[in-house]
């Protein structure tokens, strides 16, 4: 598969996230586990240490794009591809352990899933690290590449070297055979069928067991909340907390309703401008604006040079109405770039795509690096893909049905591994979750947090006022992550700070919003 498709299935899948066997486990009450026991003190200037039966070394987390480096500790950690074949290929997992500030951490360790799918964990890691110091106060943090990312046997396809700018539409055959050239980088070292999310699931048990077992607080984002709550499903003896941030139901199929988030999210977002009087006066009614841009990019596709915010190289792309949309799904994840959108389409009616194209390497960052990532495929065609089919009601959508056909197409090519018979059932516990929502998400919208936590008997939902997709590193929300996986008591969480977050005014000029 050429790297632009993959793309477009890597911005659509990146964030979202989230399985079971027959009976759950009940997790002791909060008050047994409040105030664990030590798991082992670690000396300030230690170099090695064991936990469990991993022998741990002091290690340099390179960060990508740049010089700097994570102070980690580091162990060697290897598994069977095929774990019904243990004599067949082993594949090693990269992993990672951030300690604690405490000179003794709590017993239970914070597990960081991240998303994609297709994230390393080691890899997103120094972004999201803000978020999680609350919980490095008292708890050690693991990291785990899931298998087939970052430096776990990483299922990654050559880029099309003479791949062009611009985006020709939906190509079935095209699709399939770009497809099949991926297929063969992988072969080379892989059995795709064993890269799904019930095989991380096992990884990561047999990570814990290897600790020592551990009880685990699985913080989990977008795609990781799938892999967070397939693995609570099937071992809940392990988990002592759970943190979804920015979740998918277990019953949802990754890909399905991307075309009607977006939509929906972007109404929500451009309402904002609509009520404010600068904004309304300037750009009347952006969703408007947004659809009439694209159909003119439908009809005459522009090409368009700009200076390379990352290299300043000066670059010359097309912009259609297909990557228009891609562009348009970006900028809405999060609030900042939201408030970009109404001025850009604005420009763009007027000849200018520059605001709109010119941002695209900034917003895509380490997607362009997930969108060469397989592993999706490994995912989404083992667990989603049969679920999926093209809705009549979303092809006036601004994503429209061809993502879905595009993933469908992928799949008719990309192996298939085994799906559990009740993976779709909704996760059923008393374990306590917090689950966090942004209000404004176009892809895991909140309505996805209400279907998770009305199965719950000691679960919470925030949803973060005016905010997008990713929502754990957002104002107050580290304090209360920290303070919930301290008491284990999502209900009495002092929440309102939540509600004051709010969106990002809309820009009306280059000099920003209204005052």
């Amino acid at each position: 598969m050429d790297k632009k498709t993959l793309l477009r299935l890597g911005l659509a899948l990146t964030a979202i996230g989230v399985f079971g066997w027959r009976h759950f486990a009940s997790a002791p009450a909060a008050s047994e586990d409040a105030h664990a026991a030590p798991v082992m003190a670690i000396a300030a200037n230690a170099k090695t240490f064991t936990l469990g039966t991993l022998a741990f070394k002091a290690c340099e987390l390179p960060q990508k794009h740049s010089g700097a480096t994570t102070s980690a500790f580091c162990a060697p950690f290897a598994a069977a591809e095929n774990r019904a074949d243990p004599s067949g290929r082993k594949i090693d997992l990269r992993l990672a352990l951030i300690k604690s500030d405490a000179n003794v951490a709590d017993r239970d360790i914070v597990v960081f899933l991240a998303g994609g799918p297709g994230q390393a964990a080691i890899d997103t890691w120094p972004g999201i690290a803000p978020a999680f110091a609350p919980l490095l106060e008292h708890h050690h943090v693991l990291l785990l590449d899931q298998r087939g990312t970052g430096g776990s046997n990483a299922l990654e396809c050559k880029a099309d070297e003479n791949e062009q700018g611009g985006d020709a539409g939906f190509d079935a055959a095209k699709v399939r055979a770009r497809t099949q050239a991926c297929l063969a980088d992988v072969a080379r070292h892989a059995d795709p069928r064993y890269y799904t999310t019930t095989d991380a699931v096992a990884d990561l048990e047999a990570v814990r067991q290897a600790l020592g077992a551990p009880r685990l607080d699985l913080v989990g984002v977008s795609y990781g909340t799938r892999l967070a709550q397939q693995y609570a499903m099937r071992h809940a003896e392990g988990v002592r907390s759970i943190v979804l941030d920015s979740a998918v139901p277990n019953a949802a199929a990754l890909g399905q309703d991307f075309a009607v988030n977006l939509d929906a999210a972007l109404k929500l977002q451009f309402a904002e401008c609509v009520k404010a009087p600068a904004c309304h006066k300037a750009f009347g009614d952006p969703m408007v604006s947004l659809f009439a841009l694209r159909d003119a990019l439908q009809q005459h596709p522009q090409d368009y040079r700009y200076r390379d915010p990352v290299t300043f190289e000066t670059t010359t792309k097309r912009l259609s109405g297909d990557t228009l949309a891609g562009l348009v799904r970006l900028f809405a994840y999060t609030p900042e770039t939201a408030a970009l959108l109404p001025l850009s389409i604005a420009q763009g009616l007027k000849g200018d795509d520059t605001p709109l194209a010119g941002q695209t390497q900034v917003l895509r960052g380490d997607m362009s690096e997930l969108s060469a990532n397989a592993m999706q495929l490994s995912v989404v065609c083992s667990e989603d893909v049969d679920r999926l089919a093209p809705r009549p009601q979303d092809e006036t959508s601004l994503l429209g049905n061809d993502l879905v056909r595009s993933i469908q197409a992928a799949c008719d090519v990309w192996p298939r591994g085994a799906r559990p018979a009740d993976f779709n059932a909704p996760l059923k516990t008393d374990i306590p979750v917090l689950i966090l929502a942004g209000a404004f998400d176009p892809v895991t919208p909140p309505r996805y947090g209400e279907d998770i936590v009305a199965n719950l008997s000691h679960g919470r939902l925030l949803v973060a006022a005016g905010q997008g997709h990713n929502v754990i590193g957002r104002g107050c929300l580290p304090k209360l992550v920290g303070e919930f996986v301290d008491k284990l008591d999502p209900k009495g969480l002092a929440a309102q700070c939540v509600e004051q977050l709010g969106p990002t005014p809309a820009f009306v000029n280059f000099n920003g919003a209204s005052p």
